[in-house]
């Protein structure tokens, strides 16, 4: 065994014995299995990654700007500030298709089977 995995075993020891790892949420409860299967499998694992640390990928982050937006703009008595809050939604849906375009999203199964569904949200 390399030394790296030797020292990354012996400080999981140490902490065990120290009780770092006794008040970590969920502890003691079975882990809840996560569906991916809507994302390609070469794109799960940094997912997955980005999901652990609370980071939207940027499709996700998009469409919920465009939600954002569209509350506002519902909520805008402005007319000019309306006007502006209308063009930065008309951006956002441009960027997101190019962006599943440039992912070849648009041609997975998995886009195929919920084609219909996430256009009817825009």
């Amino acid at each position: 065994m390399d030394f790296a995995f030797l020292m990354a075993e012996q400080r999981i020891k140490d902490a065990i014995d120290n009780g770092d790892f006794d008040h970590l949420p969920g502890k003691g409860k079975p882990l809840e299995p996560e569906d991916l299967s809507a994302v390609p499998p070469e794109l799960r694992i940094g997912y997955k990654i980005l999901k652990n640390a609370n980071i939207l990928p940027e499709e996700l982050q998009l469409k919920k700007e465009m939600m954002t937006l569209q509350d506002m703009i519902g909520c805008c008595m402005d007319p000019g500030e309306k006007e502006k809050l209308k063009k930065k939604w008309n951006e956002k849906p441009l960027r997101f298709n190019h962006l599943m375009e440039k992912r070849s999203i648009t041609t997975s199964p998995a886009f195929g089977a919920y084609k219909d569904k996430i256009y009817k949200k825009f």
